[in-house]
C-alpha cells in the first residue's frame, strides 16, 4: 500500500501492491497501520457503501457538515470514474481547488478523501461499481452539496455535459461561493 499525496493537503491517492499469477489476483486494499504511519492521521471507517451506476451518471459534489463530516476512502470494483474533490476547508490554502483521478477497476487505485472536502464521481464506462468507506454515520440534516459545473471550480469533467444523468437534488445544488466553508 503506497500513499501519494495529491496537490490538495490531506487528500492522498492509494496505490495497492499487486500480486497476481495464472490463479488471479491479491492485493490488500487497506491497513491501518500502514495509512496512519504515511499519513499522521486516524481514521476509523464505520460504514461501507456501493454504488452501481451507468455511463454518464454523475453523482456529486457531495459533503456532510459539522459534526456529521466524513472523511471517505473511494475505489472502483468495476468499470471506471472520473473521481472529483474540492477543498472547502476553512482557512485552507488550497480552498475551492480541486483535484481529479480516474478510478478504475484495472488500476486498483483509491483515493482518500479527508473531511472537509466535497466528493463526487462521473461513470465513465458502460457501467460502474463504486466501493467506498466511511468514518462517519451519514445524517440527512448535514447533508450538502456543490453545482457539479461551478463555473469558479472549472472543473473537466471530460465528458460532454449532455451525456450527464444527475438526480433532480444534484440539479438543483447551490455554487461553492454560497455555501460555508466546512470547520475540521
Amino acid at each position: 500500500m503506497k500513499l501519494v499525496p495529491t496537490p490538495l493537503a490531506g487528500c492522498f491517492v492509494i496505490e495497492d501492491q499487486f500480486f497476481g499469477d495464472e490463479r488471479g489476483y491479491f492485493f490488500e486494499s487497506f491497513n491501518q497501520k500502514t495509512f496512519e504511519a504515511a499519513t499522521g492521521q486516524s481514521v476509523n471507517f464505520v460504514q461501507d457503501n456501493q454504488s452501481m451506476s451507468k455511463r454518464g451518471v454523475l453523482r456529486g459534489l457531495h459533503f456532510q457538515q459539522h459534526e456529521h463530516a466524513q472523511a471517505k476512502l473511494v475505489r472502483v470494483l468495476q468499470g471506471s470514474v472520473l473521481d472529483v474533490v474540492v477543498d472547502i476547508r476553512k482557512g485552507s490554502a488550497t480552498y475551492g481547488q480541486t483535484f481529479s483521478i480516474e478510478l478504475t477497476e484495472s488500476n486498483h487505485k483509491q483515493l482518500f478523501v479527508p473531511r472537509g472536502f466535497a466528493h463526487g464521481f462521473l461513470v465513465t464506462s458502460e457501467t460502474a461499481v463504486f466501493f467506498y468507506k466511511v468514518d462517519n454515520y451519514y445524517n440527512k440534516a448535514s447533508e450538502q452539496g456543490i453545482m457539479y459545473n461551478d463555473p469558479q471550480l472549472a472543473i473537466d469533467w471530460g465528458m460532454d455535459a449532455a451525456e450527464f444523468l444527475l438526480s433532480e437534488k444534484d440539479q438543483q445544488l447551490p455554487y461553492l461561493q454560497a455555501i460555508e466553508p466546512q470547520e475540521v
